[in-house]
């Protein structure tokens, strides 16, 4: 009787293919100019905010399409598994760049304070003398609604250019900025990588579609081995195209009804607070409820436990709602937050006990991460970094060093080091860490938190007492990077590090993939962003991205540097210890 042998281990491949490179890099230009015409131009087509932006699984259904006709006539046309992998994550980085992981909230913020600036709010008397001049394009020495900024809002006149001189500075210092806190959420990704992946196997929902879809489609097998069956096998399933044609016949019927109102509309949103019209359940807020057909699909993948917490909690925050009304107790609302506020303190003490809880269980893999930083004497790396993206010695002092820079870089709008510092480790270990593992465990097609680290600072400090430097900084970061978590990058680095498992890429090859594609995303939506509203005019475009998010970071330092933002009252502090309280409860 002869031994088995066994079967040899599929080595892993590189992501760094020039074919997939240069069809990667045009898809890139398509996806930026796709989501930024959609979002800014229509409006009302959100293609690219999602966690996994809905124009990116569109682009993959087409290039699959087009890879099946043109492999009729050739297999050399047809792409591997580990190309269309590459493609497939430099069009997922260029939808959430285009949209509200970067571009959608930063080109506003540097042109809404002078153009928003009335007698009534005061906005020149409050923020213009602590606008640094190098950090916007319009002079903060001068007068609201200057030329740069009602151009961008009203549009060129004819014979009128963009001023691109005014724009060349700002964007290059926004630009080191952004680059840190990239490489904070990258290095912190590459830190969890293996403890969420191999020791907690969390699912990552989001990366199993297109997983599915790669696998299925791809052209040859990796290693000798095949990657799921018979080539495009997705394309050629029934249930695929059942899975399509539901969603496309109701959204059809949606879109007829759009231009033919005589043609009966198909409901996928039923408005329950029509139901709730008498006090106290008046006081219940948003509640809807929605037939999505991506929800259906993402949520078979997760397990009863989790869909039965994600309802009930909810339900939790109306039944508060409506019984702090009962009691005739009127709370105020979060700041720049719908939910009200003992619910938003509520949920920080969960935020903070959930994140303790993960430090926690992570101790034995932070500190392997610990020793291998602090191992300076060691030349190779331990075995287990070999495939991580970065070694954990270049990802922890890259961790630290962006983290430190980034506070010291706020410090050019003026804000005091120790404050930056507080509000960018509050974002990235307590707000995008709990936003990353709610999209990596439950598979949440949208994140949003409802508080930001100024919310703690008001339990132990008075936020009236920063001073208008300070606030104006606060102002800049909160509609950056604090408020609208849709098309968190951090996410997206922990997918695509775990989709590289799936079709056996080598993770450290994806550093140039993701450097390579945000320079080109951001170079192209760059454009679009700056050149769209001095074309159309920016009052004329989506209302949310340039006369809503902007604007209520700039009301809400305005209202504290005027003094009429209240001290915290007691109660939000007794909130914040009844979430933890629960919290600690329900994880013990």
């Amino acid at each position: 009787m002869t031994e088995a042998v066994p079967e040899p281990k599929a080595e892993k491949v590189s992501a760094l293919s020039p074919r997939a490179l240069v069809i990667g890099v045009l898809c890139v230009v398509v996806t930026c100019f796709v989501v930024s015409y959609a979002e800014l131009l229509v409006g009302k087509i959100q293609i690219g905010f999602l966690q996994l932006p809905p124009v990116v699984v569109g682009m993959l259904v087409l290039l699959l399409g087009v890879q099946a006709l043109a492999g009729r006539f050739s297999q050399k046309f047809r792409l591997k598994a580990h190309e269309l992998f590459t493609v497939y994550v430099m069009m997922l980085f260029a939808a959430m760049v285009s949209s509200r992981g970067l571009l959608q909230k930063l080109i506003p913020l540097l042109i809404v304070p002078n153009y928003m600036a009335t007698p009534e709010n005061s906005w020149k008397r409050l923020f213009f003398s602590h606008i640094p001049k190098i950090l916007v394009p319009w002079n903060p020495d001068g007068d609201p609604k200057q030329d740069v900024s009602t151009r961008f809002y009203e549009a060129l006149r004819p014979g009128e250019t963009i001023p691109w001189q005014l724009w060349i500075v700002p964007l290059i210092l926004w630009g080191i900025f952004v680059a840190l806190m990239f490489t904070s959420f990258l290095c912190l990704a590459v830190i969890l990588r293996r403890q969420w992946v191999d020791n907690e196997k969390l699912t990552f929902p989001l990366v199993q579609l297109p997983l599915e879809m790669i696998r299925g489609d791809a052209a040859t097998s990796i290693g000798g081995r095949s990657m799921a069956g018979t080539s495009g096998g997705f394309l050629k399933n029934r249930l695929t195209w059942l899975g399509f044609l539901l969603p496309a016949f109701m959204f059809g019927i949606k879109g007829l009804h759009q231009w033919y109102p005589s043609i009966p509309d198909a409901t996928t949103d039923v408005d329950l607070n029509a139901f709730f019209i008498a006090p106290p359940y008046n006081s219940i807020g948003f509640f809807h409820i929605y037939l999505s057909f991506a929800a259906i699909g993402f949520f078979y993948l997760l397990p009863t436990d989790l869909l039965f917490s994600l309802w009930f909690f909810f339900l939790l925050g109306k039944v508060q709602e409506v019984g702090a009304a009962s009691l005739g107790y009127e709370p105020e609302t979060m700041p720049m937050y719908g939910c009200k506020m003992f619910i938003g303190y509520q949920i920080i003490g969960c935020y903070l006990v959930l994140v303790g809880y993960m430090f926690y269980a992570a101790r034995p893999h932070l500190a392997r991460v610990w020793q291998a930083a602090t191992r300076f004497g060691s030349r190779r790396p331990a075995v287990e970094q070999e495939d991580e993206l970065l070694s954990y010695r270049t990802a922890f002092w890259g961790l630290v060093a962006s983290v430190l820079l980034s506070a010291l870089w706020m410090t050019l709008v003026g804000m005091s080091y120790w404050l930056a510092l507080f509000e960018i480790v509050i974002l990235l270990f307590v707000i995008a860490l709990v936003m990353a593992r709610s999209t990596s465990e439950s598979g949440m097609l949208m994140t949003e938190t409802s508080f930001r680290p100024i919310d703690i600072y008001r339990m132990f400090g008075d936020v009236r007492q920063l001073g208008g430097a300070n606030l104006t900084g606060l102002a800049f970061l909160d509609g950056l990077w604090l408020r609208d978590q849709r098309g968190l990058i951090l996410t997206g680095f922990l997918d695509s590090m775990k989709f590289a498992d799936g079709v056996r890429v080598r993770r450290r090859s994806l550093l140039g993939v993701f450097a390579l594609t945000l320079v080109v995303a951001i170079g192209v939506s760059g454009y679009l962003h700056i050149s769209m509203p001095y074309k159309y005019g920016a009052v004329q475009m989506y209302g949310y991205v340039y006369q809503a998010n902007p604007v209520w970071a700039f009301n809400d330092a305005a209202a504290v540097i005027n003094g009429s933002r209240p001290a915290l009252p007691f109660w939000a502090t007794l909130n914040f210890l009844v979430g933890a309280l629960v919290t600690i409860i329900m994880t013990t």
